[in-house]
């Protein structure tokens, strides 16, 4: 075995063209697919954050609420464009610095990924009579400006870039149409708006995604902002206790593996992985139906499965000679031919000891 996740299936939603998460997952054994639910678009040119730029060098900030690195880099590069950078990087280093991103350095860290604990912390740190330029994620939070103003401080909102969709919306649509057929074992999300993105892909089929989600596909989310939209819809959802890539990825290690099914049939350890089986330790990679035929008959080993049933496991338009095929190519696959066993005139079942 090359590692905990060998034989899994992991769908990544981040933006980024090869994410972090997706890389850790890989070195873990797992098989990753990359559907980038949005994408991040920077806003150089956007008057607003020229304009709040503005605002805090002439009214420089006692705080700063720091919310992604990657933003902050953002609205430094913007600054340098317009010849701010210096004077930006002076009013930031005499601010109290706030963040949820371990990747930006200078103040405390929050350990949790919801800002409300970030306005807790400030608002018993106190904050009347002070500004606070807060880094949006993305989009606008008008519950969290209104937080800090209620408690007294004046809010200077830094707009650095926006969410929109995918240039190519198609890998997208396709993790719709692999979470609702079982093909992927877990899906993991970075924020909050890429759930949505996945949700709005599903459109009218969203009713067969959210069943997976409830029963076969683990939910991973990077935290509780995060999973608040699949929770919403009754999606049991699985987050680390810090709202980290790293811990996600640990805790997706932690929680896949205990999810396969071991049986003893025909003298041999079976164990299903996702995308594959492990014989007696060795892993032995399957087609979507011989294993889809497999999952079926380890549900319920030992008894004999008839033709129409395993056929409701396969895609549509297969018939009871797709079922005989399937058969042949897992036993095929699997190496020992007698781990199924054929039932004249009945069907087929798992030989188990």
């Amino acid at each position: 075995m090359r590692g905990e996740l060998t034989g899994f299936t992991v769908g990544v939603t981040a933006d980024r063209p090869r994410d972090a998460l997706a890389t850790l997952l890989e070195e873990r054994g797992a098989r990753v697919v990359l559907a980038p639910a949005l994408r991040i678009v920077p806003l150089a040119d956007d008057t607003e954050l020229r304009a709040a730029t503005r605002a805090c060098l002439d009214r420089p900030p006692d705080i700063v609420v720091a919310n992604t690195s990657i933003g902050m880099r953002g609205w430094l590069e913007a600054a340098d464009g317009w010849g701010l950078a210096e004077p930006l990087r002076g009013v930031l280093a005499q601010a109290y610095l706030v963040t949820r991103d371990p990747r930006v350095r200078g103040g405390p860290e929050p350990v949790d990924e919801s800002y409300a604990e970030v306005i807790d912390h400030l608002r018993h740190r106190g904050v009347r009579g002070q500004v606070v330029a807060m880094q949006l994620p993305g989009e606008r939070q008008p519950e969290w400006t209104a937080a800090l103003e209620a408690a007294g401080a004046t809010v200077i909102e830094i707009p650095v870039y926006r969410w929109a969709p995918p240039l190519d919306p198609a890998p997208l649509h396709r993790m719709v149409d692999l979470i609702a057929a079982r093909l992927v074992d877990a899906v993991t999300f970075t924020s909050a708006p890429a759930v949505h993105a996945l949700l709005r892909a599903a459109g009218p089929d969203i009713e067969p995604l959210l069943d997976a989600l409830r029963s076969d596909v683990l939910a991973a989310c990077v935290g509780p902002v995060t999973a608040a939209p699949l929770r919403r819809h009754g999606v049991p959802v699985v987050a680390p206790r810090r709202a980290r890539v790293g811990a996600l990825a640990r805790t997706i290690i932690k929680e896949l593996p205990p999810r396969a099914v071991s049986v003893r049939a025909a003298g041999h350890d079976l164990t299903l992985r996702g995308h594959a089986a492990v014989v007696d330790g060795v892993l032995r990679p399957l087609a979507p139906g011989p294993m889809a035929v497999l999952r079926a008959l380890a549900a319920e080993p030992g008894r004999v499965f008839p033709r129409a049933a395993l056929l409701r496991t396969l895609p549509r338009g297969a018939d009871e000679h797709a079922v005989e095929m399937a058969v042949a190519r897992l036993r095929a696959g699997l190496g020992i031919p007698r781990v199924v066993q054929t039932v004249v005139k009945r069907g087929y079942r798992l030989a188990v000891d």
